[in-house]
């Protein structure tokens, strides 16, 4: 069995400021497991580091102002499909982000608020009966 993990806990410098969210209780976590990096934002070709995205009023959009919710979308629709080809055990994933935040996300306005939701890929998710983890719960 997979469990899918967001790249960024990993490592891999993936986040929209160029570095990464290491978390060594989530590599302790996945230690000895077949595991699937994903980055939904990389995968949509944002590029690291990237300009920071937030969910506005249902709309993936940047700070500047440009709506990437298409793009994001398409990315996690093909990392969805490669999922579902496999036999994923669970999904840990990045806190807070507007694709993999589980428990909370920020609330849209650039201004570092947190609201109770989903990030639209932990969403997809969960509405797929998927066991999804945020990092912070490990």
């Amino acid at each position: 069995m997979k469990v899918c993990v967001s790249a960024c806990l990993l490592g891999e410098n993936c986040k929209y400021n160029g570095g990464n969210n290491f978390n060594p209780a989530v590599a302790e976590y996945v230690k000895g497991m077949d595991i699937m990096p994903i980055c939904p934002e990389m995968l949509a070709g944002m590029g690291c580091p990237r300009t920071p995205i937030e969910i506005v009023d249902g709309v993936l959009m940047d700070r500047n102002g440009n709506n990437v919710d298409a793009a994001l979308r398409e990315a996690v629709a093909k990392t969805m499909e490669t999922i579902r080809k496999e036999d994923i055990r669970c999904a840990v994933l990045q806190s807070r982000s507007p694709t993999c935040g589980v428990n909370q996300i920020y609330d849209g306005s650039f201004s570092g608020r947190l609201i109770p939701g989903s990030g639209v890929l932990a969403q997809v998710l969960m509405d797929e009966g998927y066991q999804v983890i945020d990092a912070e719960d490990i």
